[in-house]
């Protein structure tokens, strides 16, 4: 699991909270991923180790040493590696691997991973990577360019192809590939594609790779991290009108939440409307407000009778930045998204 970066594009969310422990409908984003792995367990996932540099501390303590009964090991990277780096410290644990299977800490999806381990062990590629067809190429660098069985023959628009591409989807964060493959890269940071997976297309070796259709998501951003917990809210069996609200969470008489995700300890008083927002844990709405797409982070409160649309709202932490279109009320920062 590469969860060691630092959520640069997510501020102010991460600003004291690591991404993947962001929760969404009331499951840190890592947690989503590592029940997927222990789905796999016994004996196809034996042990995860995960990655770590910014806050990794309050991951580390999150989870603690295993999850599910899968013993966890922590990679801490003082100087981060990228995402072929990561690999590099973890040689000894990768020693008495069959195959090894990585995926992004940063991504959110229903992870078909059975499946994709059985694509890469019916077939004789260096690596399988899983693509997903719900997201616009476009929007992620033009996506990776595959042929009519899957296979991959560039992993940009412009770079060199050895077929005719049928088809650009899009890297959804997830890949097996043979520990055989570290020695390929060289010690100290270095990126999976550019230093392990293009050289090895140049000498013409096969990477697979298998679709997807199941829901999937980018968090990179604020406004990819509202649609995704909206989404996941939606398909969670919540509590009407497509909304997940945590049992933790009290809401007082007369407040109506629509396409919405309230998390444990939020409060919201009575007569208060949320539509399309996600407030985090403890966030506070006051009487008679009225939010839109709107963010709480963890903490924020809102005055009675406020009208918020498509803000981000989160406490004012001592010596955190602030972005020149950023409005702060109170003790609270208020960011355009």
């Amino acid at each position: 699991m590469l969860a060691a970066g630092l959520g640069t594009r997510l501020r102010p969310l991460t600003e004291a909270t690591p991404k993947p422990l962001l929760p969404v409908v009331g499951i840190p984003i890592l947690g989503h991923t590592l029940a997927e792995f222990a789905r796999l367990a016994d004996p196809a996932c034996e042990a995860i180790a995960v990655n770590l540099h910014y806050q990794g501390e309050q991951i580390r303590s999150h989870f603690g040493e295993s999850f599910a009964g899968i013993p966890l090991t922590y990679s801490e990277e003082p100087v981060l590696l990228g995402t072929g780096g990561a690999l590099g410290p973890l040689q000894e644990f990768f020693a008495s691997a069959d195959l090894i299977l990585l995926v992004n800490g940063d991504s959110l999806c229903r992870w078909p991973l059975q499946r994709l381990l059985r694509a890469h062990l019916a077939g004789s590629a260096a690596a399988t990577l899983l693509l997903t067809r719900k997201a616009e190429p476009a929007d992620f660098g033009g996506g990776v360019g595959v042929d009519e069985r899957g296979s991959v023959l560039s992993f940009r628009p412009g770079d060199p192809e050895s077929g005719t591409v049928a088809h650009r989807r899009v890297f959804a964060g997830a890949h097996v590939l043979s520990p055989a493959l570290l020695s390929r890269l060289r010690p100290g940071p270095s990126d999976i594609v550019r230093d392990l997976y293009s050289p090895l297309l140049a000498e013409g070796a096969p990477i697979a790779s298998l679709a997807t259709s199941r829901p999937w998501h980018d968090l990179g951003t604020p406004r990819r991290f509202l649609a995704a917990t909206i989404d996941w809210a939606q398909g969670s069996g919540g509590q009407g009108r497509g909304s997940w609200v945590s049992p933790e969470a009290v809401l007082e008489t007369g407040v109506k939440v629509s396409r919405s995700s309230i998390e444990a300890h939020a409060r919201i008083e009575g007569g208060a409307r949320i539509e399309r927002s996600v407030l985090l844990p403890g966030a506070a709405v006051g009487k008679g407000s009225r939010l839109s797409e709107v963010i709480l982070g963890p903490g924020a409160e809102i005055p009675p009778g406020s009208s918020i649309e498509r803000r981000i709202v989160t406490r004012q932490l001592p010596g955190s930045p602030l972005n020149p279109e950023d409005s702060v009320v109170g003790s609270m920062v208020y960011t355009r998204f």
